[in-house]
């Protein structure tokens, strides 16, 4: 742990392999760093190219299950920084795995593939600080639970800093108030014009974690001698922001009403009409919203008035009210057409139905996890796919690879496909941390078109589908929507929104739909469409129908295995063809036998 004498440099020439950097081992095959409490390593990029710098800190054991920390940073030609791993925390000093510091069997520092030459030099490598310590937590990182779904009134303490007046209101002023035993806010405007007046209520420190609810209630009396039409809006990030809702009709003095506002985009998301030429594009300008949930920011509380106006704000709350589903959900397709329902699976069989579904498949995605036919699960008209702390092997096979998790698995490759149509599947998801169920389609061109990645390419007109992606990180009313074609190297794009909001059934279940025509896609959640994009790049290829659930995700949290085994209903499918989109390259196929 004692600063190096005069530096290590590092030189690094191009070449393909993705992470390089060297192993620090200890000459006695461990080190006893249990009086401190992080390693810290000064680096100073000696190359003309700015690139990334990491220090990964090991326990013993198979790197692929990560025991290990690790923190990176970014460092422009001849910068000097200082990386700092804190025993227990990783990738920004968040909580990551429980390092034994009594046991430390290797220091990793790497960089990324690189074109060009690189080089660094290490200034010094310590071993710092006090035996468990802990991050200092940043004001932006707190993040604070509604009580009882009340952000304010009910047990909420009013700090009277979390009360803004807009600058630009002239007689405009909020203060905290007690009524009926409750904290509220007063509000009073004594501008002699009409207009709107605004104040903002911050959260006592960080921001709120808002994860558990898709809308947001402000209740109001007006206190006045005049009318009022009261609006309230909220916000992330200090400008995303999904809507902004008003009363339907003047309040009268003495009155009082409740404004609601969803989280859900006022527009839905729309993706662009010509060429996409970017890896992730985020679609049309003023419609989605990039509104996020686990740290919203402020609420804006609006109030429209004649001259002077006064105002009460009662309790503003947080809920998610069941939606009343449309009669036509599940029943047909969206739009007019001559439609076949040409899929169905209700579930409500004793075990799977392996002429239509596949149980087993290659895992590309967590590659922790293994398919087994044991955690598809059918009963009560329902199929499970149940990801549990379990460890057996991939696919069932005597020499499948052995992980710690298991799960279920669906998909109809090499059994059935069709293109264009209307796919619809009704859903219950997971909920516990860094699981990341799916309902998604891919191509599927046929066994004559060559192996699996021939097959199932998003090049030569094909795409990826992803009807319904959710990461449980997000709470159960948010998910993505995506699609991504030209295969996933350097010529991959994208586009969709991970900021679909939804308000599920009465009884907890969303249903999601495709509308595929030629040159469209139209996203639908509990009968409302959600995302749309018309363009020639649509998809032109047939492709199957796939339900995974996985662990990790690309903005999900760890997971928990004391919340394990957990679950994703799938309660049906059921999908149509209209008469004249209909081809022989729909259907079932051959003599469906088991594919991987």
């Amino acid at each position: 742990h004692e600063p190096l004498d005069g530096g290590l440099i590092i030189n690094i020439a191009p070449g393909k392999e993705a992470y390089p950097g060297l192993n620090v081992l200890p000459a006695d095959g461990v080190w006893d760093l249990s009086k401190y409490g992080h390693i810290a390593m000064k680096i100073t990029n000696t190359s003309k190219t700015a690139t990334a710098f990491n220090l990964r800190v090991d326990n013993a054991g198979d790197w692929k299950k990560a025991p290990w920390n690790t923190e990176g940073t970014w460092l422009k030609a001849g910068q000097t920084k200082t990386i700092k791993v804190i025993f227990g925390y990783q990738y920004g000093k968040k909580p990551g795995f429980k390092l034994n510091p009594a046991k430390v069997a290797n220091l990793l520092l790497f960089t990324k593939k690189t074109g060009k030459p690189l080089s660094f030099k290490i200034e010094s490598l310590v071993a710092n600080g006090p035996a468990g310590e802990k991050p200092k937590v940043k004001p932006g990182s707190i993040r604070i639970k509604p009580i009882d779904g009340y952000i304010l009134g009910g047990k909420v303490k009013l700090d009277p800093k979390q009360i803004v007046v807009s600058s630009k209101a002239k007689g405009l002023t909020a203060q905290p108030v007690e009524h009926n035993g409750q904290q509220k806010i007063a509000i009073t405007a004594d501008g002699g014009k009409a207009g709107t007046s605004k104040v903002t209520y911050k959260p006592a420190k960080g921001r709120w974690d808002l994860r558990k609810a898709c809308e947001i209630k402000l209740q109001i009396t007006n206190t006045g001698d005049t009318p009022i039409t009261p609006g309230v809006r909220i916000t992330s990030d200090k400008h995303h922001s999904p809507r902004t809702e008003y009363a339907a009709a003047p309040v009268q003095p003495g009155q009082s009403t409740e404004v609601v506002a969803l989280f859900e985009a006022a527009v839905s998301w729309r993706g662009l009409t010509e060429p996409i030429t970017k890896l992730h594009h985020k679609g049309q300008k003023g419609t989605g919203t990039k509104f996020a949930s686990d740290k919203a920011d402020a609420v804006q509380i609006l109030i429209k008035h004649q001259g002077k106006a006064s105002a009460r704000v009662d309790a503003i709350m947080v809920t998610a009210t069941p939606v009343i589903v449309p009669d036509w959900v599940g029943k047909r397709p969206p739009v007019d057409g001559d439609w076949t329902m040409t899929f169905q699976d209700e579930f409500d069989a004793d075990t799977i139905d392996t002429k239509r579904w596949n149980v087993h498949t290659a895992n590309y995605w967590d590659k922790r996890s293994h398919f087994t036919r044991d955690n598809v699960i059918m009963g009560d008209g329902k199929v499970r796919l149940r990801m549990e702390k379990k460890t057996g092997r991939h696919n069932d096979k005597p020499d499948g690879k052995v992980t710690d998790y298991a799960v279920g698995y669906l998909d109809t490759y090499g059994k059935w496909v069709q293109r264009y149509g209307y796919f619809e599947a009704r859903m219950k998801l997971s909920t516990a941390p860094g699981l990341w169920p799916a309902f998604w389609m891919m191509p599927d061109r046929g066994v004559d078109a060559g192996p699996q990645w021939k097959r199932a390419d998003t090049w030569r007109g094909g795409m990826e589908f992803d009807i319904m992606e959710h990461l449980t990180r997000w709470g159960p009313y948010r998910y993505n929507v995506a699609m991504h074609w030209d295969g996933y190297g350097k010529k991959h794009k994208s586009t969709g929104s991970q900021c679909i909001y939804i308000q599920p059934d009465k009884d907890g279940y969303i249903t999601t739909g495709l509308l595929w025509t030629p040159g469209s896609l139209i996203f639908y959640c509990n009968g409302k469409e959600v995302a749309r994009l018309e363009n020639a790049r649509v998809s032109t290829v047939e492709s199957y129908v796939i339900f995974y659930h996985m662990t990790g995700g690309w903005d999900n949290s760890r997971v928990d295995d004391k919340t394990l085994p957990d679950d994703y209903l799938i309660d049906y499918i059921r999908v149509w063809q209209r008469a004249d989109l209909a081809s022989e390259v729909d259907g079932y196929q051959g003599d469906a036998k088991p594919t991987e």
